[in-house]
């Protein structure tokens, strides 16, 4: 279990992401000759963007132009996010630099502003490590909040303000509502307020973690990550981890609702950890990481699904991380972090193909 982040757990797994989950062996770089592997017929012309660290959840400007994410490089700095443009490659840090932060997304539909999750306001410093002591779990830290930006970093401002995790914000491509997960209510649920930070809505309401959650394009239905506790024994173990501000996001699968929270639908019904899901640009099918072919459980690769849970179909075939993809907006390109082609054992880095379509 030595070596992923929740970037690179979940990154369950890096990303949650790391966000996240089974820490695999850093002794050696996982290093290929190509950066395309054998059967990976819908991606074309592979690219990749980052060279060294954590990089993970790259998610793209309305124009596809840039790319918002987060990154660090070496075991002693948290994340802080950057903005890329795609043309040159260059990076430039957008966050304050000091704390934690995690999932950043561009406003919608102008994206002349950008969202993420901080803890800066709570502690400078760079937080503790999780205790894997039982097993991997994944930090919830209570000081992080929700904060808005200029796309320089500049004019920050808090959208979030109640005490315990909030965090995991995404934006409708029409600009209308934010989605994100909060602890509030006692538990991990799906919210959605405006872009202000206003008329808060609670989505969710089952026990277990509801998030990860994105719109659609037309902003009428929700895909989100979930797990829910069943057994006397799952429900404790929840509740305990839950207390100690942590989850163990090892059994997760992928739901949509409509953008009010009616219709909650299961799209994946599995043993495995499935995470990280987006919709096409049609909305008909989703694409998602998961581990679901691996029995030991550390290998995950990119799957895509009709929203009716019909039509799998295997996307990567790398022996080791590919998460958090994401579409660019005319449906062209795909963005992924993978493990593939490290220059150094526990690299994740991003990576832009040309979608192939039927």
């Amino acid at each position: 279990m030595e070596g992923l982040s929740k970037t690179q757990f979940f990154l369950v797994i890096a990303l949650f992401v790391s966000v996240i989950f089974f820490r695999p062996d850093k002794s050696e770089p996982n290093t290929h000759n190509s950066l395309h592997v054998k059967n990976e017929n819908r991606l074309l012309n592979i690219r990749q963007l980052t060279f060294s660290g954590e990089n993970a959840e790259a998610y793209f400007s309305a124009t596809g132009k840039q790319l918002i994410f987060q990154a660090h490089d070496g075991d002693s700095l948290c994340d802080q996010i950057y903005i890329m443009d795609l043309a040159s490659g260059k990076s430039e840090m957008v966050s304050t630099g000091f704390g934690v932060t995690t999932c950043s997304y561009f406003q919608y539909p102008d994206c002349d502003k950008i969202i993420y999750a901080s803890t800066h306001l709570a502690d400078r410093d760079c937080p503790e490590k999780p205790d894997y002591s039982m097993g991997y779990v994944w930090k919830l830290y209570p000081g992080y909040d929700i904060f808005s930006a200029d796309v320089n970093g500049g004019n920050l401002k808090r959208l979030t303000k109640t005490e315990g995790y909030d965090a995991e914000a995404t934006v409708a491509f029409n600009g209308g509502r934010i989605l994100y997960t909060s602890i509030i209510s006692g538990d991990l649920e799906v919210w959605s307020m405006d872009l202000e930070g206003t008329n808060k809505k609670q989505l969710t309401n089952r026990l277990g973690y509801d998030g990860g959650a994105f719109f659609n394009m037309d902003a009428t239905r929700i895909v989100w990550r979930v797990y829910h506790p069943k057994t006397e024994k799952e429900i404790n173990d929840y509740k305990f981890l839950l207390s100690q501000n942590s989850i163990r996001p090892m059994a997760l699968q992928i739901w949509t609702m409509n953008a009010d929270g009616s219709d909650k639908r299961q799209v994946t019904d599995n043993d495995a950890a499935n995470f990280g899901p987006y919709f096409f640009p049609h909305g008909n099918r989703i694409i998602f990481s998961s581990n679901l072919h691996d029995p030991k459980g550390r290998d995950f690769d990119l799957y895509a699904v009709s929203v009716d849970g019909s039509n799998l179909e295997r996307i990567t075939y790398f022996d080791g991380f590919d998460g958090f993809p994401m579409f660019s907006p005319d449906g062209k390109f795909l963005v992924f972090a993978s493990n593939r082609n490290q220059s150094k054992a526990g690299d994740t880095n991003l990576f832009i193909a040309e979608w192939k379509y039927n």
